[in-house]
């Protein structure tokens, strides 16, 4: 449950994402709603109310999402960034079970990973908050699809994946099978891709820079589709004078100049790097 362990993905980011791998504060008046949600990426969070007053609050476990989603859709509102508050009655007529309960001061709120949640202040109340990442393989599948869907629905994930995927590989020993495999099918796929592009950008002639990460340097997010990059930037200089740089994803980048003329592509890693990070990263024993 703390806020940085060695066992929690979202202190292995490499850089702070606000209220996720560090504390937050929300400040309530009475009646005041925190809307339905599904946490970011679906991960797991703490809640702790310390008063005053009282918190009410209605959650619903992560397999009945996609019916909630489907009653948004059917109100025009969007499940993942629109504001939505349920109907308690159109639940248990859908047979979903709500799990309905009072946060008093000194409470502690275990959301678990894809739960589905929404939160009102019944008095005035200071809670703290912040997300964890647990090394699971139900944790980090759920993590995975849902920066999958949000791909797919053109949100942004605010937990960068790929990046995460690459920096547990490097400095943690997995002992969980189910995890291992699906970690290292991400990186198969992240490096799969990776070569692919790398290939098309030579075969055109295109030049690749080499520029290493440095400390706590964050992941990068295409500028117009919010898609996670990584490892090759398609950069562009939006204003020489005051050298403000952006960063594209190729599909964008070729979108502004199908030859990616005026775009700088940055290799962040040596693929012999990411390989030997792959063939180095193998399943542990589990400790007795």
């Amino acid at each position: 449950m703390r806020v940085s362990s060695s066992g929690n993905m979202l202190s292995h980011v490499g850089h702070t994402i606000l209220g996720m791998n560090s504390v937050q504060l929300y400040m309530k008046v009475p009646g005041s709603r925190t809307p339905g949600h599904q946490e970011n990426n679906n991960f797991c969070s703490v809640n702790i109310n310390i008063g005053p007053g009282d918190c009410e609050w209605f959650c619903v476990h992560e397999d009945y999402w996609e019916a909630i989603s489907n009653f948004c859709e059917k109100h025009g509102v969007d499940y993942l960034t629109g504001s939505w508050w349920p109907v308690l009655e159109d639940l248990y007529s859908a047979n979903i079970p709500v799990y309905r309960f009072i946060q008093r001061p000194g409470d502690l709120v275990w959301i678990n990973a894809g739960t589905v949640h929404w939160v009102q202040a019944v008095g005035w109340c200071n809670n703290i908050a912040w997300n964890v990442g647990p090394l699971s393989g139900y944790q980090y599948q759920l993590a995975l699809e849902r920066f999958e869907w949000n791909e797919v629905k053109k949100v942004k994930s605010i937990v960068p994946m790929i990046h995460v995927s690459w920096n547990v590989a490097r400095t943690l020993k997995i002992t969980d099978p189910d995890t291992y495999k699906m970690i290292k099918h991400c990186l198969l796929q992240s490096m799969k891709h990776i070569q692919i592009l790398r290939d098309q950008l030579v075969a055109q002639g295109k030049k690749i820079s080499y520029q290493s990460r440095v400390k706590d340097e964050p992941a990068y997010y295409c500028n117009e589709c919010d898609l996670e990059v990584f490892d090759l930037l398609f950069v562009t200089c939006e204003n020489s004078s005051r050298k403000t740089y952006v960063v594209h994803c190729e599909d964008c980048a070729r979108q502004r100049s199908p030859n990616l003329t005026n775009v700088v592509v940055l290799e962040q890693y040596r693929i012999e790097e990411l390989m030997s990070t792959y063939d180095s990263f193998s399943l542990a024993a589990a400790s007795r």
